[in-house]
């Protein structure tokens, strides 16, 4: 396959009628003449923006001139020009072949730490144009030759082969597709190259995911170098199954496992599925229903002994816990210091587990440094083995589903792999898309070296240049405008330093009372938006703007956000963002403040919110806002959202055994008006925030009630705006009205 990487010119006489303005025309025509992409800019001035995109390059030509350059051993505005372009270039693309192109005199003004980043320099009109271009074509292959990691590299070649292939998948390398017209637009959409990288585990020269061989071999053990641990393995269907298969090596029946309460649902399902006893430590939330951390004493093995002593289904007391599993960073953003919990529970647990779905990116900037689990630069554990598990596609630049476990031995013990791998055959298909694990391999070789710091401190600048401005809008209004969660200080420029988003005890912005000192800190590139109506003390103002109808409105406006709460909701500065898209969101949040202010109809700044619930037709946006508002006041709904997450519950059974009820047969649709003191069979997940409420084994309190009426009657209140609970089976009664129910164990 062809790629498109130009090689790109920079020389301000590229158009004169001159003699350099001919020798690098000449030049150009040359390198197109071997089928090489040329593109030319014209001014220096424009050198730091060029720069900027160099990853889009196959090589860069800069001419110079004599006369721009002082005597040597001198500098001038046209040195140090030169300089920050290499430097800008060399962050992102430490290998991309950079040529100047100039007189004698010249090369000999350029100083020692430009040239040795450059690849040559050219002399003016001392060789033939033929002749230096394929020189320069030659380097700019191999370097575009060097770029693809291992699977990718061969998954590519094996597509370029054009192999006629009898296994499956059926489409045959898209070929079926071509025989519908709806396959047609499916294989217009998508492209050959995807169609025919999507292969069979039968194509040996690719290596095989399921036993670690071959190009997935070479590139898991890539990647491994590039993220400083021993062992690392893709995953082809999220950290869901990621969570699964560290917990399937880890964990057997009736093993006693310590689990942060703000865990994943997939930990909770890997509960299930092993038959462990879970310990649960509770993490703080505020009231805007921000999860917190969880306290650092809740980390000290008397406390997690205290906890295991007061749990009615633990037999043997003295157990030692098989793993714990902890959230890091949480949702929200809050980061935990790992090298603190690693000194507390090291040996004292076998097995660390960091779900570190959210916080890939953390290895490759020292802003997050002591704040991620694995670091070669930091003493190993003398006993526990740890894990972390990555999200891929959330903060790295997989696609979807891709994911990875990163393992590192201890001291003393070695990660017994073959027993690992059949943990792995458990869970992982033998059929894995290759489009997800080349994902894996090139997200990985991205983020090596300055390159992967670079793209991190680019997500840390923009997160900060965003919270910046939101706070430039909000002093020109003076009636009310939008926050952004987080310290009350931001450094002028830059991205300050990790001090700056520490949580400390004293501190009023983040509502989780008396945090341990060094032990958290906020993730800027996680930004909750707060918007008016409720403070942090859980206090109503009389007028509110729900996030739910603000979300609704920047939907229809081409942004979607990525969570969304009672007050707040959530958005992320990954390595994708760019600043027009966080400049579309002030802008937009503006013209919501503008369109709320003069109560705009509906039907015009909703249209399409309106064709699907047209029973808010003849409202205006604030009258929305302030019926909302009040329901959400009339209910107390952020205490109670409060209290219930971190109210204590009760096992009445393990997760394992609810299962199986549900499994025999041995339930009961329970309405909600009935629910207390009722045990669970399954997991119920409200949305938001997505963590589980209740665990399958335990008993439904008197908070939890509360919250699903609220949920019931608000839904019923407010179409288009329902508080969705996964776990509540819907039903339409007779009278044509929709009752919720609960699947609880069987009483006797």
């Amino acid at each position: 396959m062809k790629y498109h990487f130009p090689v790109v010119i920079i020389d301000e006489h590229y158009n004169a009628q001159n003699a350099s303005g001919l020798g690098i025309r000449g030049l150009a025509q040359a390198l197109e003449a071997l089928g090489m992409e040329v593109t030319a800019a014209t001014a220096y001035s424009d050198m730091a923006n060029i720069a900027a995109h160099a990853s889009r390059a196959s090589a860069f030509i800069v001419g110079l001139v004599d006369a721009d350059f002082p005597k040597a051993g001198k500098e001038n505005d046209t040195v140090r020009e030169l300089r920050d372009f290499v430097r800008k270039v060399r962050i992102c693309s430490p290998d991309v072949p950079i040529f100047l192109y100039g007189e004698t005199k010249s090369a000999a003004a350029v100083p020692n730490d430009v040239t040795r980043e450059l690849h040559g320099f050219i002399h003016m009109f001392e060789d033939t144009p033929e002749f230096v271009a394929r020189y320069i074509a030659r380097e700019a292959k191999e370097y575009l030759e060097s770029l693809p990691p291992p699977f990718f590299k061969a998954l590519t070649q094996y597509a370029a082969g054009s192999s006629y292939s009898w296994h499956c998948p059926g489409h045959s390398g898209g070929v079926a597709f071509l025989k519908s017209p709806v396959g047609q637009m499916f294989h217009q959409f998508f492209g050959e190259n995807m169609l025919r990288a999507d292969v069979c585990n039968a194509v040996e020269e690719l290596g095989q995911l399921l036993e670690h061989t071959g190009p997935v071999a070479k590139s898991e053990k890539n990647a491994a170098r590039i993220f400083g641990c021993d062992h690392l393995f893709f995953v082809t269907n999220g950290t869901s199954t990621s969570n699964k298969i560290v917990w399937n090596y880890a964990v057997a029946p009736g093993d006693v496992v310590v689990v942060d309460r703000n865990c994943h649902k997939s930990i909770l399902h890997a509960i299930t599925l092993t038959g462990a006893i879970p310990v649960f430590l509770t993490p703080t939330r505020n009231q805007y229903g921000i999860i917190g951390p969880i306290p650092k004493k809740e980390f000290s093995i008397k406390e997690i002994e205290k906890k295991i002593r007061a749990n009615p289904l633990i037999k043997d007391k003295s157990v030692r816990p098989r793993i714990l599993t902890l959230t890091q960073s949480t949702y929200d953003g809050i980061v935990y210091n790992d090298e603190e919990i690693k000194k507390s529970l090291d040996g004292k647990v076998d097995i660390l587990h960091f779900d570190e779905a959210w916080l890939p990116h953390a290895a490759f900037h020292p802003f997050y440094r002591n704040m991620h689990a694995i670091d070669p630069a930091k003493p190993r554990t003398k006993e526990s083995l740890v894990f972390a598990t990555h999200s891929t596609h959330k903060l790295l630049a997989g696609i979807s589903q891709a994911s990875q476990i990163c393992a590192e031995n201890s001291e003393t013990r070695k990660l017994d792999l073959a027993s690992f791998n059949e943990a792995f055959l458990m869970h992982t298909s033998t059929s894995p898309q290759y489009a997800i694990i080349a994902s894996c391999d090139v997200a990985a070789s991205m983020m090596e070296g300055r390159a992967g710091q670079a793209l991190v401190d680019e997500s840390l600048q923009e997160a900060l240049d965003f919270r910046r401005a939101m706070r430039e809008v909000a002093r020109d209004y003076k009636d009310w405008w939008f926050d952004v969660w987080g310290p009350k200080k931001l450094p002028r420029t830059g991205i300050g330093t990790q001090k700056d988003w520490m949580l400390d005890a004293g501190d009023t912005w983040h509502g989780f009372g008396d945090v341990a000192p060094g032990f958290n800190m906020l993730d800027p590139i996680k930004a909750t938006v707060i918007t008016p109506g409720l403070d942090l003390n859980g206090h109503f103002a009389k007028t509110g703007i729900p996030a739910a109808v603000v979300t609704k409105y920047l939907s229809e406006h081409g942004i979607i956000v990525e969570k969304t709460g009672l007050y707040s909701f959530f958005i992320m500065f990954t390595i994708g963002i760019t600043k027009s898209r966080w400049n579309t969101m002030v802008t937009e949040l503006q013209q919501f403040k503008d369109a709320y202010d003069v109560n705009a109809p509906l039907w015009r700044v909703m249209p399409k919110f309106i064709a699907a619930f047209p029973m808010y037709e003849n409202r205006g946006l604030k009258d929305l806002c302030q019926a909302v508002h009040e329901a959400y006041r009339a209910a107390d709904v952020a205490r109670l959202t409060t209290e219930m997450y971190i109210s204590e519950m009760l096992p009445a059974m393990t997760p394992t055994d609810a299962y199986a009820c549900l499994v025999h047969k041995k339930t009961e649709c329970v309405k909600i008006d009935d629910l207390q003191g009722r045990i669970s069979a399954v997991l119920l997940t409200p949305y938001p925030p997505g963590i589980p409420l209740l665990v399958p084994g335990e008993r439904v309190n008197h908070r939890i009630v509360q919250y699903l009426k609220f949920a019931r009657d608000f839904t019923a209140q407010f179409p288009g705006f329902e508080t969705d609970v996964h776990g509540l089976v819907k039903e339409k009664n007779a009278d044509d009205i929709t009752e919720y129910f609960l699947d609880c164990v069987l009483e006797k």
